[in-house]
């Protein structure tokens, strides 16, 4: 059991890694299309600085993730990612974006709580009194 735990988490802190670094980069390189890039963010009436911010965190929280330690940082990562996913998500509801519009956001926030659950002990904040 603990095995495919591993196997779990690694797969889908990999993929979390890779989705969140893309994209982080997209959004640094203020590029106009692709995975929250210019077009996306504009679209959802967000100012365009909100880029530089967004991308900064995210490769901020993709290496805390795969650091070893800093437990309580990464614990403020996964927050970060999950508020920033599900608030894309949102966003794309309140302008009526179609489906495909969610997949992006949707799956990296599936990851972000798979590799939340399924992270090793020695990733979790330990409460020794």
């Amino acid at each position: 059991m603990e095995k495919r735990n591993k196997i779990i988490y690694w797969i889908a802190t990999v993929w979390l890694a890779l989705g969140m670094l893309s994209t982080g980069a997209v959004q640094l390189l203020k590029a106009k299309e692709g995975a929250g890039g210019l077009d996306s963010l504009t679209r959802l009436g967000y100012p365009v600085y909100l880029l530089t911010i967004l991308a900064v965190w995210k490769i901020l929280g993709v290496i805390t993730m795969l650091i070893p330690k800093f437990t309580l940082l990464k614990e403020w990562a996964y927050a970060g990612f999950f508020f920033a996913m599900s608030g894309a998500i949102f966003s794309h509801l309140a302008v009526g974006d179609n489906a495909k519009e969610l997949f992006g956001p949707g799956l990296l926030l599936v990851l972000t709580v798979v590799s939340w659950y399924f992270r090793p002990a020695d990733r979790k904040i330990s409460f020794v009194n």
